[in-house]
């Protein structure tokens, strides 16, 4: 994998900021996105299905806001998180890198280094105010992972994932500080009201935001710890476990605070010049009581988070702006994360780093399809698992030396019938990307390999 001299790189990107172009007449959607130099908010949720929006398909949970965001923008039905599970799915979002080739492929505690570009410190070069509030889980305090030494100007969080778990929480950080929380406050409120507040502050733009929330995921694990929340409303008189009511009201509360943020752009009068895009992690997840049958939480997918089937990587992602995205669209384009930092780049009129797995996906912010390269990932919790999807192909091996499992999307989006003996060919072309799409690492060492 090529890597660039980091310094080399983020003068030459500083060097090379496009002047922004003319707005569309009449708000009309643009005919390219290169050099607008938008504010970008990415909104991310912790451990949501796919099947958690009303939008995509939830028939119990209520998400007024994220569904009018949806019919405002692009809702579309094929992105991917960049990894099963929290640490290396961020790590592809920041640094454009899929898990064969980032530096972070689990949820260890290890941090980004300084050579690791991420987008917020491209963006910074390129003159945007930067911020990250919420869960960060890329570096722990006085390492070179954390925000403050990754680009971020603005950070409000908590650094270590699994103090994130802790909604009711004594203290987070401001940026290198901690700071303490008083008793009884809900740490998603507090990252709300913290992005209102930068956003008013930074209106003048442009600014990049980062809103990592914590929600829906569990306090831990075990069932009596449940799904910490402040109310169950508006799910209290029905006849759910109440866990699954806290679950609900979880995902009904974040929905709540982002139609708060998009109100605010509209008070400020920035909504046209304001790209936002919400997704989540991974797939949704069995932990603190939750039931992923109860609400289909996973839809059509099979899986779930810590799976490499779709439901544990295929995620909702939501594009709106208005005036340059055209309103009610569907789009079954396939990306992820690690394209995110390409399309900032192209939008902020600077060039992305070469040697990266991402690819600029701005014209599909128009419409355009684009031809994506094949997808990996590996997960590494207990086994050394993989996964690849080329066109409609998706392969899965779950252990190394089990045989690679082949389905067609197309016609199975469950991954119900394995098709490998049927197509050896295409099963071993695909166990050759597997192989091929990865690096060494020492942290995230590969298993040799059957097929």
């Amino acid at each position: 994998m090529q890597r660039i001299n980091r310094r080399t790189f983020l003068g030459a990107a500083g060097a090379t900021v496009l002047s922004a172009a003319a707005p569309g007449a009449s708000g009309a959607p643009r005919t390219n996105l290169k050099g607008t130099r938008p504010n970008i908010i990415f909104i991310l949720a912790d451990d949501l299905g796919y099947g958690d929006l009303g939008c995509y398909g939830q028939r119990m949970i209520r998400t007024p806001h994220l569904d009018r965001m949806a019919r405002e923008g692009i809702r579309f039905t094929d992105c991917y998180a960049g990894s099963t599970i929290c640490a290396p799915s961020r790590c592809c979002l920041m640094t454009g890198y899929h898990t064969g080739h980032a530096h972070i492929r689990g949820n260890e505690r290890i941090p980004l280094r300084p050579e690791d570009v991420t987008v917020a410190e491209l963006l910074k070069e390129a003159g945007y105010k930067t911020a990250v509030i919420g869960k960060w889980g890329l570096g722990e305090p006085e390492t070179t992972g954390i925000p403050n030494r990754k680009g971020f100007d603005y950070w409000f969080g908590y650094l270590n994932q699994t103090h994130a778990h802790y909604y009711y929480t004594d203290y987070l950080w401001r940026n290198e500080e901690k700071v303490s929380i008083p008793e009884g406050t809900y740490s998603h409120d507090l990252f709300t009201e913290e992005a209102l507040q930068w956003v008013r502050q930074n209106r003048e733009g442009p600014f990049f935001l980062y809103l990592a929330y914590t929600i829906p995921h569990a306090l831990s694990e075990n069932p009596e710890d449940g799904m910490p929340v402040p109310s169950d409303y508006p799910y209290g008189e029905t006849d759910w476990p109440q866990n699954q009511k806290n679950h609900a009201a979880m995902i009904t509360r974040m929905d709540r605070d982002i139609g708060r943020l998009l109100a605010l752009l509209s008070e400020l009068g920035i909504d046209d010049r304001t790209l936002v895009l919400f997704s989540s992690d991974n797939g949704t997840h069995r932990e603190g009581g939750a039931i992923p049958e109860f609400f289909n939480s996973s839809g059509p997918l099979r899986g779930i988070k810590r799976d490499l089937y779709e439901g544990g990587i295929r995620v909702p992602m939501i594009t709106r702006w208005p005036g340059r995205i055209r309103p009610g669209q569907t789009s079954d384009q396939v990306w992820a994360f690690w394209d995110f930092l390409p399309t900032a780049c192209t939008l902020a009129g600077i060039r992305s780093p070469a040697g990266i797995d991402g690819l600029d996906m701005s014209p599909a912010l128009l419409g355009r399809r684009l031809p994506h390269p094949p997808l990996y990932w590996e997960f590494h919790e207990g086994r050394f698992a993989q996964a690849v999807r080329d066109g409609l192909w998706k392969a899965v091996r779950n252990d190394a030396g089990l045989p690679v499992e082949l389905y067609d999307l197309k016609e199975d989006i469950g991954e119900q019938r394995d098709l490998a003996g049927q197509h050896p060919d295409v099963a071993a072309r695909m166990a050759g990307l597997m192989e091929e799409m990865r690096t060494e690492s020492e942290h995230w060492p590969g298993k040799k390999q059957g097929r």
